[in-house]
């Protein structure tokens, strides 16, 4: 068609090459591909370190994983922990099903005997318990202690340390059975006759850190009472007085602290929430008279003042391996009396006129309240107030077996 220019042509025709356009076109052109290239590459590149942040983020959350694993296995086995405290066997299931530890008697013996974290008086329970698998715990426990070359007054301190002892006294002969066993098979020096030997000394020693240490008794006891005590129990024979008396000035030197997740043994503490307070008459021990005392019930002790303001009691009865009954045979109404299971003196003391502690010297202390209603209910406080002692229990139990056995093989 006339007039119509060749660009217009070629435009309708479709572009065939640069030489189509114009000069000008043809720079717009190069300039826009130079553009291109050059966004292409620009492209390229972002997209080049993205792959590397992404590569190295990849590797980073590798590396973060391993603490925050750490971290979860810690609050896990904090969770473990906390569970045994309150549960031992709920807590040691849950470590048992997080895979934090193996369900081995070995492994959960290392695992109490290391303590981290819990409460030594729920460990003193677990190991107790009459099962199959608490046993061989208590074995493998036991076994990680090593009581070569030691005495046993410093076998028994590092043994007691790691847990409490359980109240009730058939646990507390098994745990102790097993510590004589283990110490004897380690003592080389052939002192001991045999195990039963070192369980009555071990609870002899137990028994003298008592009488020394506690606030409570006031008469302690003495080191030839201490090797009075123990004659006759190594098989019907002595042991060495030399090593009788080292026992004594240890135990005297340092006291032999047994751990209690509970603590606190302050006696003006005591007197803040007493179980029962209140005036009675008490019947003297050697002169039979009646004189009113202010009593104050706590701590499994029967306290007495002249008056309720004293700051220091006139005499501490502890409720250890005692009885109370009412009286009714009796002049004066209103009467109970707290007496000894053993049919013995009742251990206790008191001051006397110069201020001096001394022994108590009742068989059974008589005791009038002001009505009926406040005996029954101080027997019923006084009652729920008394412990078992298993300790002197054990021993005098164990001492008549020796005895028995001695007598049997005799001649």
């Amino acid at each position: 068609m006339e007039g119509m220019t060749p660009r217009a042509s070629t435009r309708s025709d479709s572009v065939q090459g640069l030489s189509e356009f114009t000069e000008e076109e043809q720079r717009l052109l190069e300039e826009i591909g130079r553009k291109k290239a050059k966004l292409q590459e620009e492209i390229q590149h972002i997209k080049n370190e993205i792959a590397e942040v992404t590569a190295e983020l990849e590797t980073m959350d590798g590396v973060v994983d391993v603490p925050k694993q750490q971290d979860q296995k810690a609050k896990q086995l904090s969770t473990g922990r906390k569970r045994f405290n309150m549960d031992p066997q709920k807590g040691l299931n849950f470590l048992y099903m997080h895979g934090l530890l193996n369900e081995a008697p070995e492994d959960v013996a290392a695992f109490l005997y290391r303590g981290e974290g819990l409460s030594k008086k729920m460990i003193g329970e677990f190991l107790g318990k009459l099962k199959d698998f608490n046993l061989a715990c208590l074995k493998e426990f036991v076994k990680l202690h090593e009581f070569a070359n030691m005495n046993l007054v410093s076998a028994l301190r590092q043994f007691l340390w790691r847990f409490r002892l359980p109240g009730e006294a058939q646990q507390i002969d098994r745990m102790m059975e097993a510590f004589a066993q283990h110490y004897c098979q380690h003592e080389h020096g052939g002192i001991f006759a045999n195990p039963d030997t070192c369980y009555v000394m071990s609870f002899s020693i137990i028994m003298l850190n008592t009488s020394l240490h506690n606030v409570n008794v006031k008469t302690k006891m003495s080191i030839e009472g201490f090797i009075s005590q123990n004659r006759g129990i190594n098989d019907g024979g002595d042991l060495p007085e030399e090593m009788l008396r080292t026992f004594y000035e240890e135990i005297k030197k340092d006291e032999f602290k047994i751990p209690d997740d509970e603590g606190g043994s302050d006696l003006t503490h005591t007197f803040f929430n007493p179980d029962r307070e209140g005036w009675l008459t008490k019947e003297g021990g050697k002169r039979k008279t009646w004189r009113k005392r202010w009593f104050i019930l706590t701590e499994n002790c029967l306290f007495y003042f002249k008056l309720p303001s004293d700051k220091e009691p006139r005499g501490i009865i502890p409720l250890e391996n005692l009885g109370v009954r009412e009286l009714s045979d009796t002049k004066k109404p209103h009467c109970f009396e707290i007496f000894s299971d053993a049919s013995s003196a009742i251990k206790a003391c008191k001051t006397d006129s110069e201020g001096k502690v001394v022994e108590g010297h009742h068989n059974v202390y008589r005791i009038q309240a002001s009505s009926a209603e406040e005996k029954d209910e101080w027997i019923k406080c006084i009652r729920a107030s008394i412990s078992r002692d298993p300790f002197y229990e054990m021993l005098q139990t164990r001492k008549k077996k020796v005895t028995h056995q001695q007598e049997v093989g005799g001649p």
